[in-house]
């Protein structure tokens, strides 16, 4: 399997220099290639594909002087990065979708460079990081790198350095629990697990909102293209992300919990585009990471021989668990659900025994022997008698 391990780098400032520079030839040399497909189809109807731009790299080296010293495999994954836009492009255009045409790269919108083979233009030196044409560069190493390492992403990050390898690894299966639990996210509560057990929401986006206000009203009092303006945007961008890392470092300790406990697994398929554009309960949603959260279960169940099994959400907090009546009047305020059946239950913790019990049946028979597991849905009426 492919994993990722991100480390944080400190360049020199002659490095560093180097890096940025590094960055704008790239950027120069992506839009140049943009402008040259753009320009080819627009104006003789011709497609110019990524083979045909991968031989202009050698071009480039021998004319541009500030290319001279960036490393050939450099400008390889700049062509290969501007064919996988265009292949998203088309993906969509054909799928009915919002194409969204590749665009050309502001100075503030392309932050990293690639490298595609270890040890030709990158390699790990002992303590510090190899990077042809920049030198040995100090890396804070605060986990061993496992597996064979393929490639590595230079990447500027609200002022900071990062470096991220991509390496090749082994599964390391976790030894079976026998335990089984459905999960649903929501915003009063982050996840409701069907053991009946609550996982508080941080909130961390609201709670750094009242800072948040005050960086983005320096920013816009500072002059446009001014410097004083370029320092206050870098103090916002720091603060954005202690704020992404917070949530995610949660979020990430959250996965790794229910992945070392349990077997298997069940979330919500959700369809979280469309539902944030519910413009009252859009930042709640994304600030909860529902995304970002249901990604890492599923990267780390495939590592650990975990099973994650995603099923429909539909009608998952209006039904009872126990006889399966539908509640017709139930809405978001209602945080407590009661059946004439004599199930009284949290409404999340219901909607979790809901989705795992959907995603251990299989043809109105259970996977898992569990007690409530083959209780058939019945009417409110007949559960009544």
């Amino acid at each position: 399997m492919i994993k990722a391990f991100q480390y944080r780098i400190d360049p020199s400032k002659t490095q560093r220099k180097q890096m940025e520079q590094t960055i704008e030839t790239c950027r120069r040399f992506y839009n140049d290639c943009l402008a040259e497909r753009k320009t080819a189809y627009e104006e003789q109807g011709i497609t110019i594909g990524k083979y045909a731009q991968l031989r202009k790299v050698k071009e480039l080296k021998a004319t541009d002087l500030f290319a001279t010293k960036v490393h050939s495999h450099v400008f390889q994954i700049v062509v290969t990065d501007l064919d996988k836009a265009f292949q998203a492009f088309f993906r969509r255009a054909k799928a009915g979708k919002k194409p969204g045409y590749p665009r050309f790269k502001g100075k503030e919108r392309f932050d990293s460079f690639g490298y595609k083979e270890y040890g030709n233009g990158f390699k790990v030196d002992g303590r510090r990081l190899r990077l042809s044409g920049i030198g040995r560069v100090a890396g804070r190493w605060h986990r061993p790198i496992e597996g064979e390492i393929k490639t590595l992403r230079i990447r500027r990050k609200a002022g900071d350095w990062y470096a991220s390898f991509t390496c090749e690894v082994a599964p390391t299966p976790l030894s079976k629990t026998g335990k089984v639990v459905g999960v649903n996210v929501g915003i009063s509560s982050l996840l409701a697990t069907s053991d009946g057990e609550l996982i508080e929401n941080p909130k961390w986006y609201r709670e750094g909102q009242a800072k948040l206000r005050v960086l983005q009203r320096r920013v816009s009092r500072r002059k446009t293209g001014g410097t004083n303006r370029r320092k206050a945007v870098l103090i916002l961008q720091k603060y954005h992300e202690y704020v992404t890392n917070q949530r995610r470092d949660y979020l990430n300790k959250v996965a790794t919990q229910l992945i070392s406990k349990y077997d298997l697994i069940a979330i919500e398929d959700l369809q979280i585009n469309n539902m944030v554009r519910n413009h009252h309960l859009a930042k709640s949603i994304l600030d909860g990471g529902w995304g970002y959260l249901a990604q890492r279960l599923t990267d780390k169940a495939v590592e650990a021989d975990r099973e994650l099994v995603r099923v429909s959400p539909a009608n998952t907090s209006k039904t009872c668990s126990v006889c399966g009546y539908v509640f017709e009047n139930l809405s978001l305020s209602n945080r407590w659900v009661t059946c004439d059946c004599e199930m009284s239950l949290n409404r999340d913790v219901n909607a979790a025994i809901n989705i795992l019990k959907r995603a251990i049946t299989r043809d109105g028979q259970s996977r898992w022997d569990l007690p409530w597991a083959d209780t058939p849905c019945v009417s409110k009426e007949t559960a009544a008698l």
